[in-house]
């Protein structure tokens, strides 16, 4: 008899759990946007017989469900915690921990995927700049995982074998190497992004292989918050946060940005970004599709045209100095057709700088 009101207790008490589960996710007001994962959460989907039959309902409803659960942060540092902790499995989410840095395994060669950038790459090359005077450069940035995750016993990518991949596909451009520029201390503990503060031996390679130089000294400024990088919150884990400087001068405080896409000027570094969501978008107000810096006071008539992802952000200020005018394109939100109604291609120094990420998920590229 005890064991039965002990079965019946139990169950009881499963159901009363489930159903206030089930009432406190029907009740409770949605949340648009995930702070710590850094996107957008499920919305409940719109009732239709179309849905209904189609099985899209179900589906919709099923992501929105784990979207919007009841302290769902809460669970999810549990389940971290009960993966690394208790298990002893060596990534969550495909996160992983090591010597402080917070990573997430990039594996293995998309080799389509390479190819499809070559691609796009010779497309713009082919439409835009085969037959003109530019000087057209290729520089490939190793994302984290590089320096960190083979020595640490994850798997990693061939980068040998990727970039010469690349290299092969592009030899129409001057191909600049960065890596012995480069070391795990480049990139924040916590998020995919280099730290700019530390880049000035990358952007003097990239000035040298372009025949550019570079003039004037820098002043570091640190923000006065942590930084919290995107792995903080994939990772579900309290992990130390870092903390986001920026390098200014004369040169960059007299340059003036504009925003082709929201028809505007801007700062270098924008501060109201910086303090923001993703403070990374600090760096020329983030991932826009096309921008150009002016340089009022530069003593060239050089121009640099840089086809680029979210690491050339934090990059292209360190090149202002050596150019009158810096035009960013990314084609990740911009289709390359559309081009010819912004730029005049004719003898510009032109320069591709992608990350391996980038370069192995090219389906982002137009």
């Amino acid at each position: 008899m005890a064991e039965k009101t002990k079965n019946q207790v139990v169950t009881a008490v499963s159901i009363l759990f489930f159903l206030t589960i089930c009432i406190w996710i029907w009740v409770k007001k949605p949340v648009d946007y995930s702070d710590s994962e850094r996107r957008e959460l499920a919305q409940l989907p719109e009732l239709s017989w179309d849905t209904a039959i189609s099985g899209e309902l179900m589906e919709e409803f099923d992501s929105y469900s784990v979207d919007q659960f009841p302290m769902r942060d809460a669970f999810r540092s549990l389940k971290a915690f009960f993966v690394f902790d208790v298990l002893r499995q060596r990534d969550n989410n495909g996160i992983y921990l090591k010597d402080g840095y917070a990573s997430k395994l990039e594996y293995p060669i998309q080799e389509s995927s390479l190819d499809r950038a070559a691609d796009r790459f010779s497309y713009l090359y082919d439409k835009y700049l085969a037959g003109t005077e530019s000087r057209v450069y290729f520089s490939i940035i190793p994302d984290k995982n590089y320096f960190l995750a083979a020595e640490s016993g994850y798997p990693a990518l061939d980068y040998d074998l990727l970039m010469d991949r690349m290299k092969e596909k592009t030899e129409f451009m001057t191909y600049i190497d960065l890596t012995e520029t480069l070391t795990l201390q480049n990139y924040y503990r916590t998020d995919t992004h280099w730290r700019q503060e530390t880049l000035i031996p990358a952007a003097k390679k990239l000035a040298a292989g372009m025949d550019v130089e570079l003039t004037g000294e820098y002043e570091v400024k640190t923000l006065d918050q942590p930084f919290y990088g995107v792995y903080c919150g994939q990772a579900a884990l309290p992990i130390e946060p870092d903390t986001l400087a920026y390098l200014t001068n004369e040169i960059l405080e007299t340059c003036v940005v504009y925003d082709y896409e929201n028809d505007r000027t801007c700062p270098v570094y924008d501060m109201e970004k910086a303090y923001g969501k993703d403070p990374y978008e600090m760096f020329l107000s983030g991932s826009l599709p096309l921008v150009t810096i002016t340089n009022p006071v530069a003593e060239t008539d050089r121009e640099l045209i840089l086809f680029r992802d979210s690491f050339g952000s934090s990059m292209a200020p360190l090149l202002v100095s050596g150019y009158r005018k810096i035009t960013l394109v990314d084609i990740r939100y911009l289709h390359p057709d559309l081009l010819e109604r912004y730029i005049e291609f004719d003898g510009q120094d032109v320069l591709f700088l992608y990350s391996t990420l980038v370069l192995n998920h090219s389906e982002t590229l137009k």
